[in-house]
């Protein structure tokens, strides 16, 4: 059988051995509800609270300021109309960029349409976002500043501890929250470093279960919650927790091994990729200088990024054409950045994770090679 060649890792991650070992365990072992008093529901208890646990050691939190969410949009939705709500006798104007991940451009449209003022950063030509653009969104009225680490679609790192320091300087009351959900797991992540008052993650970006993430709140700060009901997560997020799936959460945290090791193991990914692409005039590189190695997106230009994909898939090579969320549409990504049409319409994303091989890399690049041979350019 053809081996199947996975490049689509941002969108999602096959899930490891040790996060099915440990499903399984709690499925098995542990399938009482954690509210119940009774030993069964202590025994799902204490899976939950030992990921809650090893997330906070993760990124130098406290267990307590750890709860868990369904995933990085409901996370996100969480941290944006919450924060809104708890400071908006205090200001209104909200700080974001433009190249946002979806489940953060939607709510803060939806508080825009409620009368808050919205600041959309644009990014530069090579799709970073600059500590000076940051400084001059961020007033005294500014009540959120929502700006993600790393970007879905091109891997640009961005300055969220910029966002701290312009918070600070403008004497707002701002809460700055961090969509974490590309970088969790892929770069170290401290929070005293970072700045952030909230973050958000997903475990299936990781190699763990769909259907399960964390959201950190900073002691202290106030968010009013989305989902009432009975009290779980100290009330914060109701609703029986997935014991199976955030202890799956767990044994993906165990597996990832040194971070900073499988960083630069696909930064050599990365640069294999993008010398193989450059030396044979494939394709132009979209991402930025800096970016996360993990995320490496390019265009073909003259070829429709569908149709690029669906050769490629033809050959058992997986990549998308940006976020999984836009199901086809153009890259608001790109578009933000000003980059033309030609390259939006044929953008390729190839999205590393850490079980991948240099032979995937130029398994894709013989097949890109051979789509373009093959297929009938766009006209201009």
């Amino acid at each position: 059988m053809e081996k199947t060649v996975y490049l689509d890792n941002s969108s999602t991650t096959e899930i490891c051995a040790a996060a099915k070992r440990r499903m399984n365990e709690a499925l098995s072992g542990a399938f009482g509800n954690p509210s119940s008093l009774h030993r069964m529901g202590y025994n799902a208890e204490s899976l939950v609270e030992e990921t809650r646990h090893k997330i906070a050691d993760m990124i130098g939190a406290k267990d307590e300021e750890i709860y868990f969410t369904s995933g990085g949009t409901e996370g996100n939705n969480t941290a944006i109309f919450g924060a809104a709500y708890a400071r908006k006798k205090r200001g209104n104007r909200i700080v974001t960029t433009a190249i946002e991940h979806p489940s953060v451009l939607e709510p803060v449209k939806r508080l825009e349409e409620e009368g808050f003022e919205v600041i959309r950063i644009k990014p530069q030509s090579d799709g970073t976002i600059s500590e000076k653009s940051i400084f001059e969104a961020v007033n005294e009225k500014t009540v959120l500043v929502s700006i993600m680490l790393v970007n879905n679609e091109t891997g640009a790192i961005l300055p969220v501890s910029a966002a701290r320091r312009a918070i600070e300087k403008a004497g707002a009351p701002a809460i700055l929250h961090c969509d974490c959900v590309q970088a969790f797991g892929k770069l170290k992540i401290k929070i005293g470093e970072l700045g952030a008052d909230i973050i958000t993650a997903s475990a299936h970006k990781i190699h763990g279960p769909k259907g399960i993430g964390f959201i950190y709140v900073k002691k202290g700060v106030t968010v009013k919650p989305l989902l009432l009901g009975g009290g779980q997560e100290k009330g914060f997020r109701s609703g029986t927790q997935s014991v199976h799936d955030i202890y799956g959460f767990c044994g993906a945290i165990e597996d990832i091994g040194d971070i900073g090791r499988n960083f630069e193991k696909t930064a050599a990914l990365k640069d294999r990729l993008v010398n193989k692409l450059t030396e044979s005039g494939l394709a132009t590189v979209n991402s930025p200088e800096g970016a996360l190695p993990y995320v490496v997106n390019v265009s073909v230009e003259g070829y429709r990024s569908e149709t690029l994909l669906h050769f490629l898939e033809e050959e058992n090579i997986y990549v998308s054409s940006g976020s999984a969320c836009a199901r086809g549409k153009g890259s608001h990504v790109l578009s933000a950045a000003g980059m033309p049409r030609s390259r939006v319409d044929s953008a390729i994303r190839v999205s590393f994770s850490r079980f991948n091989t240099g032979a995937d890399v130029d398994a894709f690049v013989s097949a890109l090679k051979a789509a373009t041979a093959s297929l009938r350019r766009v006209k201009k």
